[in-house]
């Protein structure tokens, strides 16, 4: 059979394909979900450890400082440390170095700032780290604080470390290099002082623990009566602005590493929640591919109540549409094959007989059967394929606004005007008598109520025709076949009535099943193929409405008669 084959093949197609191997590792969408949240996360947390504006205010605050000591510092020598020039012509004052130097070591007792004493040439007086007694002068070297010998410690400091070069937060101070000259690479600052100026710098060089560091230098005059007797320059290590900022960022990485870690667990939560769902979707939605039985569920998703449980629940009814149309498909091939296998039975017998008799009317009565099969064959295929074809077009077509008024008194007209002459009930001698004709078409529409739907016009059309035609197969000569339509709530209703014999009992909803046929008696076997109806249900679920049938009793409780309703949304 052509249907077998064609199963079979696309079950050995199933097989071919190839199966998914679904991630038992990390979940490619987790991975990215994490690195999103992460990024953003480590983007203000580098941006927080910058911390340029609070540097600034710290150096700022630091050379304030600074600049005050050394003036306190050259007030103090200026005003003790200094003795009358006894030799000039004028009232003029210089620096007792001897004195300067005690002076300054008095006065760094208390501070950790090296302090050093220029004269007004420039030449070296006092250096608070050189001590000068009876045998030479001491070099006083500050030492790094000793090793904590924890090795996570110096690891931690050393990545700290790498992180602060990183950022370009001191790129632009000069570099801080000890030299030979006594003013260092501050000589610019001692020359400004020495002009009556106030200079400060701020430097970046190694520390005294080894690792970069700041430098921040004051020169100051030291003055008597406005006259420059020296120059006294301030240097201190930035320590305490490097502790204060290493204190916030090492605050600012702790919050940040407690953030981190909520942010993982809620970005893998999250993951989670869509990743997972999605996983077993897919799994399900793949043994439904490739599975050969209807045991396969889909998880059910839908309490959840967002997008994910909406793809499930779409992915299940998706499914149970899948297996309704594969079964309706494989009732239809069952349905054709029986209903094609009575003409071709009845055909090869005949077939087989004819050659066989000799007499010529019988032969002539055999011919006859094999054209009325071959014919009823012809009619069966072309419905088979019309019904094939229609599901197709109606998922494709776009619906367009249908006057149902205007059809049905259309379809009225063309069954008036191609509906032959009655015939004269009375015959001669017999006087005047009714005419009988065939059953005539009346419609009963209100006027000018909007009974437009949205639909397809040809189809529907369709619909009503066929249940125009089976009305008039079924209604006696001289009968009436009734078009009704009314608007109610949401919907147009429309109906087709007769004054037929009326539906079997219990038979209302089977006459709309595929190649149900029950005709009227005397009516030829064959005629119909029993799809007329069955299409027009397809037709009418298409359009999101519903076709019913009932008879129509008097009375007397008597069947005068079927009605067929159709109902269809306005919108």
């Amino acid at each position: 059979m052509a249907w077998d084959t064609a199963t079979a093949r696309g079950e050995r197609a199933a097989d071919r394909a190839p199966r998914r191997h679904h991630r038992r590792g990390g979940s490619p969408l987790t991975l990215r979900i994490l690195a999103v949240n992460v990024l953003a996360l480590a983007i203000l947390v580098g941006g927080l450890l910058y911390l340029g504006r609070y540097q600034d205010r710290l150096i700022q605050a630091e050379l304030d400082a600074l600049r005050t000591e050394a003036r306190i510092f050259a007030s103090a020598l200026g005003e003790g440390a200094v003795r009358r020039d006894e030799g000039a012509v004028e009232e003029t004052y210089v620096l007792q170095p001897e004195l300067a130097r005690q002076m300054v070591r008095r006065l760094v007792e208390t501070t950790a700032t090296r302090t050093r004493l220029f004269d007004p040439d420039g030449r070296l007086l006092s250096d608070s780290r050189v001590l000068v007694g009876s045998s030479g002068a001491i070099q006083i070297q500050e030492l790094p604080p000793p090793d904590s010998g924890n090795p996570l410690s110096r690891a931690a400091a050393d990545l700290y470390d790498r992180i602060v070069d990183i950022l370009p937060s001191r790129e632009a101070f000069p570099v801080y290099e000890e030299r030979t000259a006594p003013q260092g690479p501050a000589a610019g600052d001692v020359e400004r002082a020495l002009a009556g100026e106030v200079a400060s710098t701020v430097w970046r060089g190694e520390g005294a623990d080894g690792r970069d560091g700041l430098m921040l230098t004051v020169a100051v005059p030291v003055q008597r009566y406005k006259e420059v007797l020296g120059a006294v320059l301030l240097s201190r290590a930035g320590t305490e602005i490097d502790a204060a900022i290493r204190s916030v960022r090492l605050d600012i990485l702790k919050v940040f590493a407690v953030a981190l870690a909520v942010t993982v667990l809620l970005s893998v939560y999250l993951a989670g929640t869509i990743a997972r769902p999605i996983r077993r979707l897919a799994m399900a939605a793949d043994r439904v591919r490739l599975g050969h039985g209807r045991h396969t569920d889909i998880p059910d998703f839908r309490v959840r109540g967002d997008e994910i449980g909406d793809l499930s629940g779409v992915l299940r009814d998706m499914t149970a549409a899948l297996w309704t149309r594969m079964d309706a498909i494989e009732r239809f091939a069952a349905d054709v094959a029986h209903e094609i296998k009575n003409p071709l039975s009845s055909l090869r017998s005949a077939v087989e007989t004819v050659n066989r008799v000799g007499d010529p009317d019988r032969r002539a009565r055999l011919m006859a059967i094999i054209a009325d099969d071959i014919q009823r064959m012809d009619r069966l295929i072309s419905d088979i394929s019309n019904a094939s074809r229609l599901d197709a077009e109606l998922s494709r077509a776009e619906p367009e606004p249908v006057d149902l008024g205007a059809m049905l008194r259309t379809l009225a007209d063309i069954h008036a005007t191609a509906a032959p002459e009655p015939v004269p009930a009375g015959g001669p001698g017999n006087g005047p008598a009714p005419d009988i004709g065939p059953p005539r078409v009346v419609v009963d529409i209100p006027a000018g109520e909007d009974l437009t739907v949205p639909g397809l016009e040809g189809r529907l059309t369709q619909v009503f025709q066929n249940l125009i035609a089976n009305a008039l197969s079924f209604s006696p000569p001289g009968g009436r076949v009734r078009l009704s339509a009314r608007r109610t709530a949401g919907a147009v209703v429309a109906e087709v009535s007769d004054d037929g014999p009326g539906i079997p009992e219990g038979k209302e909803t089977a006459i709309f099943e595929r190649f149900y046929s029950e005709r009227p008696a005397g009516e030829k076997f064959g005629t119909h193929s029993g799809l007329g109806l069955s299409i027009s249900r397809q037709i009418v679920e298409a359009h999101e409405g519903s076709i019913t049938a009932h008879n129509r009793r008097s009375p007397g409780g008597a069947v005068s008669g079927a009605v067929f309703t159709v109902r269809l949304p306005v919108g």
